[in-house]
């Protein structure tokens, strides 16, 4: 049977860097709010745990992204499908990444794709074109590297 995943990236800022992705993905945030009030509720967490983004509590420390068209839990507000969790973490990156995503645009919109992205606060790392393939590799506000073919 196939596992259920989510890919987490280490970070040192979540939401900022949640709202670059679902931006860039086309993805929603999730909203774990009611999560939270409960676990506040129950005392499980204090207020150094959690932010108030536009009325509504959010993890400091984490952030979950997730497909438009995909499931939701009700009671978290947790995708249950294609999903994307942000965790802050005290160390910085230091290396290049061993894991990174690739856009699959297309070679005509690969261009003002990058543009967007650029908008967003991604950067431009290099123009690839090797291996039968042409790519823009970015680095998203955090320097984590993506390609965008």
């Amino acid at each position: 049977m196939a596992l259920h995943w989510k890919l987490v990236v280490d970070c040192a800022d979540a939401i900022p860097l949640a709202r670059f992705w679902a931006a860039a993905l086309d993805y929603e945030v999730e909203d774990n709010s009611d999560l939270i009030d409960r676990l506040v509720e129950m005392g499980a967490v204090g207020p150094e745990a959690y932010v108030d983004i536009d009325g509504r509590r959010a993890f400091r420390e984490l952030a979950g992204i997730r497909h438009p068209d995909d499931p939701v839990d009700p009671d978290s507000g947790i995708g249950l499908g294609r999903r994307l969790l942000f965790q802050a973490v005290p160390e910085p990156k230091r290396v290049k990444n061993r894991l990174h995503l690739d856009l699959h645009v297309g070679p005509a919109d690969r261009e003002v794709t990058v543009k967007r992205l650029t908008g967003l606060g991604a950067t431009v790392l290099a123009e690839v074109d090797e291996r039968g393939s042409r790519h823009t590799t970015m680095a998203d506000p955090e320097g984590n590297e993506f390609d965008v073919q």
